[in-house]
């Protein structure tokens, strides 16, 4: 896969994790909110939704409300999931909180899922 291919993956993955995460501690996610929380301009999240919604991972309700399609959900509960997991086991290796989010963000988007999957069973079997 092509650098600018991944790239725009890893971003399109992005925005789909936070749409996940905004509704889950607002409710209702519009691009403003999006924006706000990535620190992206309007115009630019107003691209990436648009992009989304081409690719069925979003709809734009009738109140301007982003809503994830089962599809946007299934690939936003995946990332989500690997950032936790990723972010958690740093911060238990001494990474600090900051930097572990940090990174997790970055490694989420390349690892295996070979190599995620043993760091899964690592963490249950060994988090108390």
């Amino acid at each position: 896969m092509d650098y600018n291919k991944q790239r725009s993956n890893e971003s399109m993955e992005d925005y789909l994790e936070t749409i996940l995460v905004l509704q889950k501690s607002k409710g209702n996610v519009r691009s403003i909110d999006i924006a706000n929380e990535l620190n992206f301009t309007k115009a630019s999240v107003s691209v990436a939704m648009k992009n989304l919604r081409e690719r069925d991972y979003i709809t734009v309700n009738d109140n301007g409300y982003i809503l994830l399609t089962d599809a946007g959900r299934k690939i936003a509960k995946k990332v989500y999931e690997r950032h936790t997991i990723l972010s958690s086991l740093l911060v238990r290796l001494g990474v600090s909180e900051k930097t572990a989010l940090e990174d997790a963000c970055k490694i989420e988007h390349f690892l295996s899922e070979e190599s995620f999957n043993a760091i899964k069973k690592h963490m249950r079997e060994h988090t108390k």
